[in-house]
């Protein structure tokens, strides 16, 4: 496996290949359904962002609580063919990758190969394991979402499959 930190991925994009396992240290931010739309009505009215979404790396997760000793709590990834509508225009905007699970849409995946992009996978129902990498989370925005606000999270060796790599390649089957 290879090892590859945040600010590295853009560059490291055009080496993945879907199937490829990964390890991702480095800064990632949480966002799901209800972070999305408050960040596309945030673009709207022309205010700044939580987190500069040029070149950042998205895992569409809702930790849960951190139990005593630990930096988060059960930290999976959700189904993120529900932030398919937001991602190709965060794409667009530099987004570098996005972590979560299942198949994507067609826009989705033109906007990675447009982009170099890529989509990763970790692995659902894990999220109790998942959390031993993650050495720290911080709620960046939208505190009032709970377990959906956007945090930042510190990725140590964090478990990845390339799902969808730059060139559009996918390890979905896509009928």
């Amino acid at each position: 496996m290879i090892e590859i930190y945040t600010n590295e991925i853009k560059a490291a994009a055009p080496t993945l290949s879907a199937g490829e396992q990964i390890l991702l240290s480095g800064t990632v931010y949480t966002s799901r359904d209800a972070a999305h739309k408050r960040i596309f009505a945030m673009l709207e009215k022309g205010e700044s962002l939580p987190y500069s979404i040029d070149g950042a790396v998205v895992y569409y997760a809702g930790p849960t609580p951190a139990k005593a000793g630990m930096a988060i709590g059960s930290c999976g990834p959700t189904t993120s063919s529900r932030m398919d509508k937001y991602a190709p225009a965060m794409l667009d905007m530099g987004l570098a990758a996005m972590i979560g699970k299942g198949p994507r849409s067609t826009d989705v995946i033109d906007a990675i190969r447009r982009n170099g992009a890529l989509y990763l996978c970790a692995i659902g129902g894990a999220g109790a394991l998942a959390c031993k990498h993650i050495t720290e989370c911080k709620v960046i925005a939208f505190e009032d979402l709970g377990c959906e606000s956007v945090k930042a999270l510190t990725f140590h060796k964090f478990p990845l499959f390339v799902g969808i790599d730059s060139m559009a390649r996918s390890i979905f089957k896509i009928s």
